[in-house]
């Protein structure tokens, strides 16, 4: 987050300018591609086997065109969420610019990681717009397979990290091969440590490959294994209950 500015006020300038981009897509539905959205913004895509990253943007100024045209050059891969997210991470470099207008921020004037941060920001919101995405969290209770089977473009830990971006209090967990890799809450405060209920249900969707669920009078939480034959990751996202605000 930038300096100065509040995470509400962040998040609000992020949601409107994604809303504004994927707006040329016209009344579109989820899932959001973002190798359509590209093309609506007049960006080439193309393949290169030999580039490093997944994806990059370039600039080509064309014969007796005044301005560059820009390109994303795209790496192949078998998955179509990393492409997704190669390509809508690099839109979002492109509109970075926007969100510190937006903001009233010089973005000379903004630490050198700022960019970046707008651009992963922005890129998981046009993937996953506001709206759509909240709804739709509503709608089903916030149940990560349902929500993938909407928003497929996405992967399961990008939907689950937007979860955090919306009421009510909750933790989001990652487990990858029995071990925490991720572990963050949506209020200013640090995250409590592990509740009882999070452990069990962490270990019986990981010996079942099932959605397991856990609560007590402090939180309910809901456990999903995401398991592939030689990698097992859970996902646990715990709503907390109590009246009063959780303690580190």
């Amino acid at each position: 987050m930038l300096p100065e500015l509040t995470q509400d006020e962040f998040s609000a300038a992020l949601d409107a300018v994604a809303a504004s981009v994927i707006a040329v897509l016209g009344d579109v539905g989820p899932p959001i591609d973002a190798l359509e959205l590209a093309k609506a913004l007049n960006l080439a895509v193309a393949w290169d086997t030999e580039q490093q990253g997944r994806a990059r943007m370039v600039r080509l100024r064309g014969f007796g065109k005044a301005t560059a045209q820009g390109s994303i050059l795209l790496r192949p891969d078998p998955r179509r969420e990393r492409l997704q997210w190669a390509v809508a991470h690099e839109i979002g470099e492109d509109c970075a610019v926007q969100v510190f207008d937006h903001l009233g921020v010089d973005p000379r004037e903004a630490p050198g990681s700022a960019r970046e941060s707008v651009a992963n920001q922005l890129g998981g919101r046009l993937l996953l717009p506001r709206d759509l995405f909240g709804a739709a969290g509503r709608d089903c209770n916030w149940d990560l397979p349902t929500l993938k089977s909407q928003f497929g473009t996405a992967s399961h830990e990008l939907i689950a990290l937007r979860m955090l971006d919306f009421p009510p209090r909750v933790v989001i967990t990652i487990f990858d091969q029995g071990r925490r890799t991720f572990r963050r809450g949506n209020l200013p405060s640090r995250a409590p440590a592990l509740t009882a209920p999070e452990m069990a249900a962490r270990i019986a969707a990981n010996e079942t490959g099932q959605l397991a669920i856990e609560s007590n009078a402090a939180c309910s939480v809901q456990a999903w294994p995401i398991h592939e034959p030689e990698w097992k990751r859970e996902i646990l996202r715990a709503e907390w209950l109590a009246d009063d605000d959780w303690q580190e």
